[in-house]
Parts: C-alpha cells; structure tokens; sequence
C-alpha cells in the first residue's frame, strides 16, 4: 500500500505540471524535436506568468485602486474631440480612445510621489518593476542555461543502445489502454531516433564534394539576406517618394507595399533557406540550428534595414513618429531637439490658451479665484510614450491573429482538402502536393522570441503587454497542440533533440539584450513627456531614485549609494566580474576535458573487460 501511494502521489505531481501529458502524447508520436517546442513554450508560459504578477500587483492595480479616477485629471480624460468614437469598436480594437486613457499605458499614470492612504510610492514602483523585469529576465536565462548545460554531462547512453531499448523500454505497471498506445508510439519514435543517430554516425562523405556545397550554400543563404534588405530599404525608399506625391493618388499596392513585401519575404526566404539547407548534407539537429540561425538572421536584417530606411523620413516628420525615434536614438542618431522643440511649441501653445481664460491677459494677482475647466478640454502635450506603447500592443494582437489565422487556414484546411478529396484526385494527395503538413519547429520558434523580445521592448510603455501575451500563450498551446495531433504528419526523418534547449535559450538571451538596450536608453538619455506619465517634470526617469533617497532615506545612505554608484568603482566591479567569468570558463573547460579523458579510460577497461 505504500509503495502505491508513492506511485500514486508521483503520478499526482507528473498531473500537476501544467500540460505534461499534452507533451508527452506529441513526443510520442512526433519525436522529442518537436516535444522541445512546446516544452520551450510552457518555459516562455511561466516567464510571463512572473513578469503579469510584477506589473499586474505593483503597477496597474495600485493605480486603479489608489490613484486618482478617470475624469480627474487631463491625462486621465478623453479628449473633448475624440468622446465621439471613444467607445467605437474600430478605435478600442486599434486600443485608442477609452483603451489609450485607461491603466494598461504609461500616459494614464500620475505623478504624485505617493497615491492612497498607503502613500504607495507610484513613479518608484512603475521604475523598480521596469527595471526588475528586465533584470530578472536576464537572471531566469542564463540560469536556465547554466542548469542545461550542467544536464549535458552525463554518461554514455550510445553503448548497447538498441538493446537497452528492446529489452527494457516497456513499462509493465501501465493499466490505461491510451497510455499503452501513447508508449508503444513513444518507443516506435525513440527506434526511429537511434537509427537516425546510428545512420549519420556511420556514414562516409566525401569531404571536398562537402565542403563545397557547404560553402556554395551559405553564399546562396547571403546573397538570399543580402537581396532581402536591400528590396526593403528600396520599397521603403519608394514609399516615402509616393507619401511626398500623395497616396491618394496611388492604388492598394502601392498603399501597403512595405508591409507586404516585408510578409512576402517572411513567408517565402525560410522555404528558400530550407532547400538551401538540403545542399549541405548536415545531421537534422545541426541543419536545424542552421535553419533557426538564418531565419533570425533574416527577420533582424529586415527589422533594421526598414528602420535605418526610414531615418529620412523621420528627419522630415514631428514627433509623431517617435516609436522609430528611439530605435534611432538606439543606432546613434540624436532625434531628440525634436521632441524638446514640439513640447517648447505645446507649451507655448497652452500659456496662449490659458491667458485667454482671463479675456486675453496672463493676471499678476494670484489671489484670483482658479478658473474650472473640465478636463477633457484642456489642450494636452504629446505623449510619445503611450504612442510607443500602442504600437507594441497593436504589433502583438497582429502577429497573434496572424499566428491563428495560420494555423487554421495553413494546417486545417490544408488537411481537411487532403483528407477528403484524395479520393476523387488525379493523383495521391497524400503523398504529392499538397500532402500533410509537418510541423514547423524553425518557424514556431523564432516565432515565440521575437514576440517576447517586442514584449520586453514594450512593457514599460504598456504595462498590460505580459497580460496579452500570458493570453496569447495560454491559447497557443492548446491550438497548436490540437493542431499538431490533428493536422500535421511527423518529419521524414524524426531525429532527437539535444539535452538542453540552450540554442534556443542563446537566441533568447540575444533578443532580450537587444530589447533592453532602447528601453534603457530611454530611462538613462531621454526626457519624459512633461503632462503625461509617473515621471512627468522629471528632466529624466531615472531622477524618481534620487528624489527617493532624498525624502524617504536618511543623509548618509544618499552619500553612501552616491558613494556606490560612482563610475570609479562600478568600472573596476565590472573588469574584476569579467576576469571572474573568464576564469571559471576556462576552469570549467579543463573539467570537461578531464570527463572526457576518465570517460576514454573507462570505456578502454569496459571492453577489455568483455574482450576477457
């Protein structure tokens, strides 16, 4: 009886792991290759489930409940212009009117140092979670990397492999029949891996012929790269030529020419990479890393190719354009004199429109009653940071309707055709065009980072990002799940992943370094808006810490984190936690070598032993 409860309660925790058996079930009939997909997903599932909870608790919650209500203030109202068609499906969809003055942007905060009678300390918290969100990020990474990376060194699981899998694969405590057919496909795949693995490890090549086509494969993977941004940074050229001439006079193509030229190239380069890819005759794994690094080659160039295009066209616009404005202060292109000048102009504009309150004079007494005025009619500054936000949001639900609308037309519809009129086909459908659809792990996955790198980029303008994208996760996985059991066929070659998922993880890693540097310099070199946002009147963000330390810490803690951040003693911090890094690196390599060696030895004496 105790021993079944211990089997009990450890199927009770294998239940508790939110969809562990999904998984299980897709491994089993798709191999562990495409199991690591979702595995990755749920992974990326509860990073967010964190970084909602930071910004949920200690960010939109406090303000909806503390702070000041909707109407209250100018930042807080709609304006008198747009109460019309602030309800209107059309702008809540394109999340403007009520959605733009409301908690999920940056402009809807206020700049009270403390809200509530808990005296929260608003503009504190909304920096602290920015902040500690990317930090924490960066620490969930790399330590997952680090424990990956410890997981590779086990023994050697290549010896006797068949045998090991005929003699004690079974599991003969199972009594759920789908659970038998789940295990007997399980094992299936795992034959279906070894040989694959068996069948690279014995093969002979010739090594000039591949070397050769190696070679003639990445130049073709370059000038594919090559060809796609220069098509871009000519389109986007183009493009400013018809906005300068009108585009009314121009049709629907030539309207969103940009948008389907970047969709066109997105759609049809991965398919080019991958029979680019059959030239170089890699094991599936390594041609895989190959696919993923080329596809993310593909959407970065692009991704800068149309900014650095469109630094013309900024230079000519205001700031309404501000969301590429800080891409392009990201590159080293100083934009911000326009943002100073506009709110100069804006300034101006509303010292005028106050002045004319008091019949056209600016009064000297103060003791003159205020003037009431609602706030929905008070002119207000631009507020670039809410403008930045909106369009990470509007980029998200896109590319989550995209996603959807892809799955349901690209899989279901694809197998449903083929399904029912192969019958009645001139040919096989199954086995010819179109045929089943295999699952694309390229694809997905480079898929799921750069929505996370746009949700890291984004959330401190928006801070309902990790909320939309916890939701568009949550969904994903039971519609791709669903879709991969129903829709698509396992590869021709099932292969087995590696130990760890640190390729994905490196690429992960890389995107939240690029995703985070525009954020910060954003906090550390630009001003905020001055009528909008928890850090309005501030000269910068980052001024919220000294204000802080000055009202609520005693003097000498000042002095002493003053002290601390003195770029005389960060830099020699900095070159001693390199030297530390490089140290444990190279100590770690000589350990791997030395495992390696004793693995050797062993082996040596193994086969001595069965030679005896």
């Amino acid at each position: 009886k105790w021993m079944k409860f211990q089997r009990d309660f450890e199927n009770f925790k294998t239940a508790c792991i939110p969809w562990e058996m999904k998984i299980k079930e897709i491994e089993s009939h798709f191999g562990s290759s495409v199991a690591s997909y979702f595995i990755f997903l749920r992974w990326m599932y509860g990073i967010n489930m964190i970084l909602f909870g930071l910004t949920f608790g200690l960010v939109m919650v406090p303000e909806a409940l503390m702070g000041k209500p909707y109407g209250s203030l100018p930042r807080k109202t709609v304006p008198r212009a747009e109460e019309a068609s602030a309800m209107n499906f059309a702008t809540l969809w394109d999340f403007s009117g009520f959605a733009q003055y409301s908690v999920l942007f940056y402009g809807y905060y206020n700049n009270q140092r403390t809200i509530g009678w808990l005296k929260f300390r608003m503009p504190l918290s909304y920096f602290l979670v920015g902040v500690g969100t990317i930090g924490y990020s960066f620490m969930i990474v790399i330590r997952t990397m680090a424990r990956n990376a410890n997981e590779e060194g086990g023994g050697d699981d290549t010896s006797f492999n068949f045998s090991w899998k005929m003699f004690t694969s079974w599991d003969y405590l199972i009594g759920n029949p789908e659970t038998a057919d789940n295990k007997f496909a399980s094992i299936t795949t795992s034959f279906k891996e070894a040989i694959v693995e068996e069948q690279e490890s014995r093969k002979e090549e010739n090594i000039h012929l591949t070397r050769f086509l190696r070679v003639l494969a990445n130049f073709l993977a370059l000038c594919t790269l090559a060809g796609s941004g220069y098509l871009i940074f000519f389109v986007v050229r183009r493009s400013q030529k018809f906005a300068l001439e009108g585009l009314e006079n121009y049709g629907w193509w030539e309207r969103n020419e940009v948008n389907m030229v970047m969709s066109l190239l997105g759609m049809f380069c991965p398919t080019l990479f991958d029979v680019i890819s059959s030239l170089e005759n890699y094991h599936p794994r390594i041609a895989l890393r190959w696919q993923l690094g080329r596809i993310f080659a593909l959407f970065l160039g692009n991704l800068y190719t149309f900014i650095i295009a469109l630094m013309d066209e900024i230079n000519l616009k205001a700031s309404y354009l501000l969301p590429f404005i800080i891409f392009n202060m990201y590159l080293g292109k100083d934009e911000d004199f326009q943002t100073l000048e506009e709110e100069k102009i804006v300034k101006y504009n509303m010292t005028i429109w106050e002045a004319s309150l008091y019949n056209g004079t600016i009064p000297e007494n103060s003791t003159a009653p205020p003037i009431q005025v609602d706030p929905a009619d008070v002119p207000r500054g631009p507020c670039w940071e809410t403008m930045v936000g909106q369009e990470f949001v509007r980029l998200t639900v896109s590319d989550t309707m995209t996603t959807y609308i892809t799955i349901l037309i690209g899989d279901f519809l694809r197998a449903v055709f083929v399904r029912f009129f192969n019958y009645c086909w001139c040919w096989d459908l199954e086995y010819g065009f179109p045929s089943y659809s295999e699952f694309d792990i390229s694809g997905n996955v480079l898929g799921l980072i750069f929505n996370q790198g746009m949700i890291w980029m984004g959330s401190f303008y928006a801070p309902c990002l990790p909320a939309i994208n916890v939701f568009r996760l949550h969904t994903s996985m039971y519609l791709q799940c669903w879709a991969v059991m129903c829709c698509n066929v396992p590869q021709e070659r099932v292969f087995k992943a590696s130990r760890s998922n640190n390729f994905y993880m490196a690429m992960l890693l890389f995107i939240l370094f690029l995703s985070t540097l525009p954020a910060v310099y954003t906090i550390v070199s630009i001003p905020p808006s001055f009528d909008c946002g928890p850090f309005s009147g501030k000269t910068r963000m980052f001024e919220v810490i000294a204000e802080t330390l000055e009202h609520d810490f005693p003097s000498w803690f000042g002095k002493v984190f003053g002290y601390a951040s003195n770029p005389g003693l960060i830099l020699p911090f900095i070159l001693l936690m390199v030297l530390s890094i490089y140290y444990l690196n190279a100590t770690s390599k000589s350990y791997k070598e030395a495992n390696l060696e004793l693995k050797k030895k062993l082996q040596s004496v193994r086969n001595r032993g069965l030679l005896i």
